[in-house]
């Protein structure tokens, strides 16, 4: 039989009508913009922006971000036709099973792992470096290197890291969160929404008048730039053109592109939405619009007050909260507040990275892609509870022993690699299905699904090979996985449905 089996439309919208053996319907359109702005304000903005800053596009990450979100638009106007059309929990997963085949639907659901597990990991890591600028500011201790760093970092002193415990920490109490119910969550997700939105415009309002203009002459990094030692006493030297300059702007978007997922974790949550149709589509766009002008505005004043290069040396961790007080006398009480904001900032982003993981795992897991355990639901809560423990663990590892700037990559090129996928998906869609109902369509497809397809493609080439390298050998476990097991449990393949309505069957609830 074909590798590239489709999923029916009226497969998926049967599979979405709410029973005592589904997700449960609990979130309005407030609750899923605000799902999306938690989930897209955090490291992407806290931490990303220096990182591509100091190490590729200096203060033309600004320009970064406006590619990235360029990308980001063109792709979520895609998103928001496919969760409209088809209202189920999978994100990219479900729309490339109905479009392109279950080979396809396999390789972006596989992707997704990288895009949430390792995403809710990168933002763990910061999590914890923010953690210990608390500590330091309020208690005056630090938590030792070697138990809050990975085997992987050294510190000035020559100390090397064993374990981060602190973001195993974060990530284990908001299991525990997810595992008590969507709607919870999703009420903690709106209060911190709340507050981290308001520290990032104090961020802007307060640190407008400090910005110097020499820090953004010139805007883009120059080939002899010189260099600057980094905190492990790596030199790094500013004369590679295909790091630099404009090349390192297109390098810096496909960094701070992790900064833009959220949006497409809004998308998971279509089975939880009370009304999927109207919801979705503003969920994803309206949380896009919004983070996209605050990141524009933050990032214009990040590198306006602090220097490029100092993100790469001393002010590589914690680095909203070093400028703030090396360059913004008298506004040390807001440093103080920032890392309060950013501690409860970064949990609303993990928070919802987990809960996206689990629900395409579920998807995957009621079409027989996956072992039926991560389709297991509480008997009470009727959430994925056994998936949620499962993917703590997976999470865990890299999120312990592996540093953010080789999983944050990761997150970036597998997150590049689905929005391309969607574009493509309502391209093929519109061609091969044009009656279906649409509550909302992209404008002018013919444009925008190829235009993003190759923005992203754009963002993708300018990764790094060792990027490349390890997204290959991902890919390369998830055939092993597919070709031994996927394609004989298949449900599509054997004709089944996922999980029979009548009569009930308990084996999915326990």
């Amino acid at each position: 039989m074909s590798l590239f089996i489709k999923k029916s439309i009226n497969q998926l919208l049967a599979a979405s009508a709410e029973s005592d053996k589904s997700l449960k319907r609990t979130l309005g359109p407030v609750a899923l913009i605000a799902l999306g702005i938690g989930a897209i304000i955090g490291a992407g903005l806290f931490v990303r922006t220096a990182a591509a800053a100091g190490g590729n596009a200096g203060p033309a990450v600004t320009i970064s971000f406006i590619i990235a979100a360029i990308g980001c638009a063109l792709a979520g106007l895609c998103y928001a036709e496919f969760a409209s059309m088809i209202p189920i929990a999978g994100s990219a997963y479900t729309y490339s099973y109905a479009t392109m085949g279950e080979f396809i639907a396999w390789i972006i659901g596989w992707d997704l792992v990288l895009e949430y597990a390792l995403g809710a990991a990168t933002v763990a890591i910061g999590w914890s470096q923010y953690l210990n600028d608390l500590c330091h500011t309020f208690f005056g201790f630090t938590i030792p290197y070697e138990w809050s760093h990975s085997p992987f970092q050294v510190s000035d002193a020559g100390v090397h890291g064993l374990v981060n415990i602190p973001a195993i920490l974060i990530i284990f109490l908001l299991t525990l969160l997810l595992i008590r119910g969507t709607a919870e969550s999703a009420v903690v997700n709106n209060i911190i929404v709340l507050v981290k939105v308001a520290i990032v415009l104090l961020i802007i309002g307060f640190g407008w008048q400090f910005i110097n203009p020499a820090n953004h002459t010139p805007y883009t990094i120059p080939a002899d730039a010189g260099s600057v030692t980094l905190n492990t006493g790596i030199v790094h030297n500013y004369a590679d053109t295909w790091n630099h300059g404009w090349f390192g702007v297109l390098r810096g978007a496909s960094i701070v592109f992790f900064a833009f997922i959220g949006f497409d974790a809004v998308s998971t949550a279509a089975q939880e939405a009370k009304n999927p149709q109207k919801d979705m589509p503003m969920g994803i766009l309206v949380s896009l619009v919004i983070c996209t002008a605050l990141y524009i505005l933050f990032s214009h004043v990040l590198t306006g007050v602090a220097s490029y290069k100092e993100f790469l040396s001393q002010g590589s961790e914690a680095s909203v909260s070093y400028a703030i007080r090396h360059h913004m006398p008298g506004y040390e009480w807001l440093a103080k507040l920032v890392t309060v904001a950013i501690l409860a900032g970064f949990s609303s982003v993990i928070l919802v990275m987990l809960m996206g993981q689990t629900r395409v795992f579920y998807t995957m897991s009621t079409d027989g892609l996956v072992p039926s355990v991560f389709s297991k639901l509480h008997p009470k809560y009727r959430t994925p509870y056994k998936s949620q423990w499962l993917f703590f663990v997976f999470v865990s590892i890299f999120a312990g022993f592996v540093p953010d700037s080789i999983v944050g990559d990761m997150v970036s090129i597998g997150t590049l690699f689905a929005f391309v996928l969607v574009c493509l998906g309502i391209f093929i869609l519109r061609k091969t299905d044009p009656n279906i109902k649409r509550p909302f369509k992209t404008p002018l497809y013919k444009i925008v699904c190829p235009l993003g397809a190759l923005v992203c493609l754009g963002m993708i080439v300018s990764e790094g090979w060792e990027n490349w390298a390890r997204l290959i050998v991902w890919l390369i476990i998830g055939f092993i996985v597919y070709f031994g097991y996927s394609i004989k449990h298949s449900h599509v393949r054997k004709g089944t449905t996922e999980i029979p309505n009548d009569p009930p069957n308990p084996s999915y609830i326990e």
